[in-house]
């Protein structure tokens, strides 16, 4: 029986030889664009321009962001110590400008994606139900460019979700102001 390291091995090593497609590029700006979060500060920004559900959305998003993003960095990557994939045989078009010097596990960048769209749909669903395959999109991408295993970003994904989640207890989620159309009022 494999274990899941060597299965984390295997996955990355399967995505590292995918052929050459114009989606390298696209992926490879997706994984920058969300370094230290700015992909997210920026999403939070746009979306506190409105009052409402998803202005409270952006801000829970926002701060469990930071506390992932805490725990991830301070905390669980010491603890672990998983040192980054080899990029020996990554294709060149894959790889970033900067290659990361921090640990890899668990990913920083899955935690951020999901701790701000877990924040966010806790507040407005349908905000972070449009979100979810930008944050999906945002793991996959550190795969594909090489930087983390498939395990990383699972890891960071329940981070970060977790950590959201939590959020809740401490601040809930204000109820829906929306009046059920016709019927009993």
């Amino acid at each position: 029986m494999r274990s899941a390291r060597d299965l984390d091995v295997r996955l990355h090593s399967l995505v590292g030889s995918l052929p050459t497609t114009p989606a390298d590029r696209w992926l490879r700006r997706l994984s920058t664009a969300a370094d230290h979060g700015r992909l997210w500060v920026g999403v939070a920004l746009v979306l506190c321009l409105r009052d409402g559900p998803s202005r409270r959305g952006a801000i829970r998003g926002a701060g469990s962001m930071l506390v992932s993003s805490a725990v991830v960095n301070a905390v669980l990557k010491r603890a672990f110590g998983r040192v980054r994939p080899d990029l020996a045989n990554l294709r060149t078009e894959r790889r970033l400008r900067r290659e990361p010097g921090s640990l890899s596990f668990p990913s920083g960048h899955a935690s951020s994606a999901a701790a701000f769209v877990t924040g966010l749909a806790l507040e407005s669903p349908a905000a972070g139900a449009v979100l979810a395959p930008l944050a999906l999109g945002v793991g996959y991408s550190r795969v594909h460019v090489g930087v983390h295993y498939p395990g990383d970003v699972l890891a960071g994904f329940a981070v970060g979700g977790a950590v959201a989640a939590a959020g809740r207890r401490r601040w809930p989620a204000r109820p829906s102001t929306l009046q059920p159309r016709g019927g009993c009022r």
